[in-house]
């Protein structure tokens, strides 16, 4: 398995990556947590073309207090069921991490993927949104980087979920997500999006705008069970349509979750 430092660097050589993104992802032991994510091998991976589905479902204690666990459950899963019935299923890897770093499943098929459960999830943590989002990008860009090298085009489509602002994180801010967010959308084949779910402090659109995601690809809902399956049903047609070809991605990355 590649290193990922070894990954970033040719990135780096090839003008994909930034000075201020290898900065953001030069933190100890990030190698280590970005390899727990990477599963399948390229060679592996039957397919002329993939797209990488990654989610990050918050796993703070506060989703627990609102109510809203089941509801994040049932949004992850009904992601994983509407990616399965796509006609591009097969070129399609997906990954969760929960937002404190607990790894539900690493890149890999949609048949090896695993619901979430109330064994699985339970969310009592704190909100390291900043720390864990580079993470979580660092393995989009490591996993994309590893096709790249094996000759396989890639595209990949994130979507980061809080019920809150940062709390907690220890290595990162801001301005470290925004440099890995703003070289992805210049390369033109990765969307970031982000969900918010309302708890009547957060200012969203902010706290991710300031992380460089763009305003068509923050959604902010209440708190019921409903509107939050429903935002994770938009997200997920958003992915499907992303799936569909180079053409049909550039559109919607720049329609956002409106795209036709």
């Amino acid at each position: 398995m590649e290193d990922p430092k070894e990954l970033f660097n040719a990135a780096l050589k090839e003008g994909e990556l930034s000075d201020a993104s290898m900065q953001a992802l030069s933190i100890p032991d990030l190698g280590a947590q970005i390899q727990a994510g990477l599963g399948v091998h390229p060679d592996d991976v039957p397919a002329s073309e993939v797209v990488l589905v990654t989610m990050m479902p918050d796993d703070s204690g506060s989703i627990r207090f609102g109510g809203n666990a089941q509801a994040v459950r049932d949004g992850h899963n009904l992601v994983l069921e509407a990616l399965a019935a796509s006609k591009q299923k097969e070129g399609m890897l997906a990954h969760t991490r929960y937002l404190n770093g607990k790894v539900l499943y690493p890149y890999c098929a949609l048949s090896g993927t695993m619901r979430m459960d109330a064994k699985n999830y339970d969310p009592n943590l704190g909100t390291p949104l900043y720390d864990q989002t580079v993470v979580l990008l660092g393995t989009v860009l490591a996993k994309s980087r590893q096709f790249a090298q094996a000759g396989v085009p890639s595209r990949t489509v994130t979507l980061l979920i809080t019920d809150g602002a940062d709390e907690g994180s220890c290595q990162s801010k801001a301005k470290d997500v925004r440099a890995l967010v703003e070289d992805m959308k210049r390369q033109e084949r990765h969307i970031v999006a982000a969900l918010g779910l309302r708890d009547g402090q957060t200012n969203f659109k902010q706290v991710f705008r300031e992380m460089g995601i763009d305003d068509q690809w923050i959604l902010t809902v209440g708190s019921s069970a409903s509107e939050i399956r429903r935002a994770f049903q938009v997200f997920s047609q958003s992915a499907v349509r992303a799936s569909q070809s180079a053409g049909q991605f550039s559109k919607t990355a720049v329609g956002g979750f409106g795209a036709p």
